[in-house]
């Protein structure tokens, strides 16, 4: 079972940021082999909150949550990542429904806009986003822009 926590920066203990920041180094710096700026000055900014799933202690789940503005103009999820060995299990989906309903409580009647590696396009479908732009290189990657219509 996971246990997921939501907090903004400034609530973050110090434990919790290195797990954090070592997970997603981790996963987007060392296993994907590219060198970027995983600091990139929003994790602090007001109304963002990080979404931290946990599993006998461990971190396992993370992703950040952005107010409209910030990453783009509709709310966002990003640096959406899972922990190497704990992967396998249908862990990314419930990580992704997690920040989808946190979404949907903390801004109400909001698309939710994305920027997804493009092999994951069939993942982030399943999870009602759609496509929007054409392919783009990022930090060397292709991504794609993808939105998810809000709720009614």
């Amino acid at each position: 079972m996971i246990n997921w926590m939501l907090v903004p920066f400034a609530q973050l203990t110090n434990h919790e940021l290195y797990q954090l920041l070592k997970l997603r180094v981790d996963v987007f710096v060392v296993e994907q082999t590219c060198p970027y700026p995983e600091l990139d000055d929003k994790d602090t900014l007001d109304g963002v909150y990080h979404l931290l799933g946990y599993q006998n202690d461990q971190l396992v789940a993370c992703s950040r949550l952005l107010p409209k503005g910030v990453s783009y103009p509709s709310v966002s999820i990003g640096r959406v990542a899972t922990l190497a060995t704990a992967r396998g299990n249908g862990l990314g989906h419930q990580l992704l429904d997690q920040a989808i309903t946190e979404c949907e409580r903390l801004w109400p009647d909001e698309k939710i806009e994305i920027g997804a590696q493009q092999h994951l396009l069939a993942f982030y479908q399943q999870h009602g986003f759609k496509q929007t732009s054409t392919m783009y290189l990022e930090d060397g990657i292709p991504h794609i822009d993808m939105q998810r219509e809000c709720k009614q």
